[in-house]
């Protein structure tokens, strides 16, 4: 009886086609409550404070402020919390949609 079963499904599956994605060509189109990536749309708003990379409880953000300022964002490392875009003082990160192709 086992056997009838798989063979159904077998059979099923080779008429249905893949149900998987082809990924190179056909790519997924965003969540629609996915959040993006963190971006500063206007780094002369910042004052690199570094608030945000204390915030940040998986140390993605690195602020250095002498002797040249700098705001380093590491993006696999980014959990998506939102922790330093809610606490930064000048409003200057935000979250933006993710670049397709």
């Amino acid at each position: 009886m086992k056997l009838f079963a798989m063979l159904k499904t077998t059979l099923q599956n080779l008429i249905r086609g893949p149900v998987t994605r082809r990924y190179p060509y056909e790519e997924r189109p965003p969540m629609p409550n996915e959040r993006g990536v963190i971006v500063m749309p206007d780094e002369t708003k910042c004052v690199f404070c570094g608030i945000c990379a204390k915030k940040c409880p998986s140390n993605a953000i690195k602020v250095t402020r002498a002797p040249e300022k700098s705001w380093n964002y590491e993006r696999f490392r980014c959990i998506l919390c939102g922790a330093c875009v809610d606490t930064c003082p000048k409003k200057c990160l935000a979250f933006a949609d993710r670049k397709q192709g």
